[in-house]
Order: structure tokens, then sequence, then C-alpha cells
């Protein structure tokens, strides 16, 4: 019989008190607060994996899974509570920091396309209504660009889960009916800046008029532009509002730009986040998944 004990990590399972389990070592991330409290509020049993620990001269040392017995305490109320740990009785504190300095060396993370696939399988309601709500107008959700197909996907779910569906089928409609589908309108910032524009103005953004003067805008008019203006898709918000509202300043269906900065109608910013030509805007909001908050392999 061949052996395979190179291949198997010499380890027990053991159900261990939190309050039993030593972390914070040297070599780890301090604890981040801020991810505990999300994670504990979005808290999901099936997504906690094993901790890793090092037992040595009888302490239990945990070197991976620090900030998932945290969430645990804090959720259960009790560190009491036990959690399950892949025990490791063979290991010195040099290789455990080693262990953690290169585990995610060799680690493929998820595309946001491929967790959005998962959800979609999952039957999970925010994914189905985001596919639909595309499909509606005849595009696809893919990971290579093409005509009819939108790669931002984290773009999507995260303006469908700040401003519900209305405005994200808003902001397709606009982009659809401005370039005809061109399948370099769909980028991230593009969708970002329409819908700051439709978060900002409300009815008061005409879309016949914003299909009409946008769409006289080519897409590379529309980049270099917003270039010129500002980082990421606030610089495309502005862009569009100056094309829109044109030279003649008696135009009615003028838009205020201050209104893209406007504390109840900022998308993607935070709350104390400074008004016009102040500071920076990044073209992707931040992401955050119950995966990120409990996957303990960047611990």
């Amino acid at each position: 019989m061949e052996d395979y004990s190179m291949f198997v990590p010499d380890v027990t399972f053991e159900k261990i008190p939190i309050k039993n389990l030593v972390s914070n070592q040297d070599y780890q991330r301090n604890l981040s607060q801020k991810h505990i409290q999300k994670a504990a509020e979005n808290f999901d049993l099936y997504q906690i994996n094993p901790v890793k620990v090092s037992r040595r001269d009888g302490i239990n040392y945990v070197f991976n899974g620090q900030h998932t017995i945290e969430i645990v305490a804090l959720i259960s109320g009790s560190r009491d509570t036990p959690v399950w740990c892949m025990v490791y009785d063979d290991l010195n504190y040099q290789h455990e920091a080693d262990i953690f300095a290169n585990q995610m060396k060799f680690v493929k993370a998820l595309a946001p396309l491929e967790v959005f696939t998962a959800n979609l399988e999952a039957g999970n309601d925010e994914q189905l209504m985001i596919r639909d709500i595309v499909e509606s107008y005849g595009l696809a959700i893919g990971s290579a660009k093409a005509p009819g197909t939108i790669c931002a996907v984290s773009t999507l779910e995260n303006i469908y889960e700040k401003y519900g569906h209305e405005v994200l089928s808003r902001v397709l409609r606009l982009c659809i009916g401005a370039w005809e589908g061109d399948m370099n309108s769909f980028s991230a910032n593009i969708l970002n800046g329409i819908s700051k524009m439709i978060v900002a103005y409300g009815d008061g953004l005409n879309d016949e008029v914003f299909k009409e003067k946008i769409g006289a805008m080519s897409i590379k008019q529309l980049t270099r532009t917003a270039k010129e203006r500002r980082p990421g898709s606030m610089g495309y918000a502005e862009a569009m509002v100056l094309e829109y509202n044109g030279k003649k300043k008696s135009d009615t269906n003028r838009l205020n730009m201050n209104r893209l900065y406007t504390r109840d109608s900022a998308l993607f910013r935070g709350i104390d986040d400074p008004l016009p030509y102040g500071g920076d805007d990044s073209d992707e909001p931040e992401e955050f998944s119950i995966d990120d908050m409990l996957e303990e392999n960047d611990e």
C-alpha cells in the first residue's frame, strides 16, 4: 500500500472553547473591530471555517482564524462558545509565522462574476433580480467585453444594493438609449456616472434630453472630457452634466452641477466626504461579502 502521509496534514480536529485559545501573535494583523462587527451583523454558520491552531507547551495558539473566534464570541455572547479547530502539534513559532506569511501566495481569489454566478445557482433573490433586469434589455452579464454584454458585475450589484431595481433599470435604459448598446458604454465608470446623475437629479433629469444630448457624444469624447474633469466615475458624471446642459444658460432643462455633491444624493461616497471639487472620488465602491468576512485564508 502506498504511503500518502506526506500529502495529508498531521492534525486533529477538536472543539475548543474560545477562552482557551490565544491569538494576536506578533506576526498577525491587528484585529479589525469594524470587520468583526460587519461579519457579526451578517453571520452565517455555514461560512465559518475551522480555526488553525498550533499547540505548543500545552497552549493553543491561533495562527489562522483570529477574526473568526472574535466574530463567534460576539454573536454568541460568550467566550465559552467552542469552535472547530484544526490542531497542529508539530509547529514552532517561526513555522507558524512562515505559514501565515505565505498562505495566500498561491490562492486564486474569486472574480466578481464567479461569485455572482454562484449566487445565481444558489437562487439568491438579489442576483436573480439583477440578471432579470439586465436580460429585460436584451443584454447579458459576462466576463469578456462583447456587444450586448456587461462585465461590470460589481457595479450592477452595488447600484442595486444601494438604490434598488428602479434606479438600476433606469441606468441601463439611459445607457442603451444614448449609445445604442455600444459595448464600451457599459463600463463601471459610465454606469456609476449615470447612477450619480439619477440619484442627484431624480425626475429633474429628462430621459429624452439625456438620450439626445449625451448620445451625440462618443464614448471616446466622453472619456477624454471625464479625465479632464476628475478621476473616476465623478468625472464621467460631470462630463455628462456639461453635455446635457449645453452652452445655453437659459435652457430650462439645465442641471445644477453642485447637486452631484449634495450629501443626501451622494453615491458611493461617505457621508463626511468633501463637497464640490474636494478630495478623491473612487470609481469602484468598497465591496464587502460574508465570504470576505469569514474566509480566514487571509488572516
